[in-house]
């Protein structure tokens, strides 16, 4: 049985409180639900962790090494500056889809920028929580 990260950044605890306008109303913690659910449908098994700390989410996804099959990511604020969270998913051997809710292509433009796509299989942004599902069927695909 595939299993599967989801690791979430900083401020996407305050889903559903934080520019509903933008990011919608939907809470983590019913993010987090639906895509375990999902990952089950599909057989697999997921694991959810979310930090505001950069280290922390080094930490994780160092530890995914040899125990997961691939990682949705969201990097949030991250995606735009940390060469620390790139280089974290350039040193393991797991593939790693990026998610955003929101459409960062058409944000402000430093939002336009992610140090962290190139090191990932794909990018999924727009899509809302959807984005988060999609990106299971990208890392369960049959190669």
């Amino acid at each position: 049985m595939k299993k599967l990260l989801l690791l979430n950044g900083p401020n996407l605890n305050m889903l559903g409180v934080r520019e509903p306008e933008i990011y919608g109303t939907d809470t983590l913690k019913s993010i987090e639900n639906e895509f375990c659910e999902y990952a089950k449908s599909r057989g697999a098994v997921a694991e959810c962790f979310q930090s505001n700390h950069e280290g922390a989410l080094i930490d994780k996804m160092h530890s995914a090494y040899g125990k997961f099959d691939g990682i949705v990511y969201n990097p949030g604020a991250h995606t735009h500056y940390s060469y620390a969270l790139r280089d974290a998913v350039a040193s393991i051997d797991v593939p790693v889809v990026e998610v955003h809710i929101s459409d960062i292509n058409s944000r402000e433009d430093f939002r336009k920028v992610s140090v962290i796509e190139p090191e990932c299989i794909a990018q999924i942004s727009g899509r809302g929580r959807q984005g988060y599902l999609d990106a299971i069927d990208i890392l369960l695909e049959d190669k």
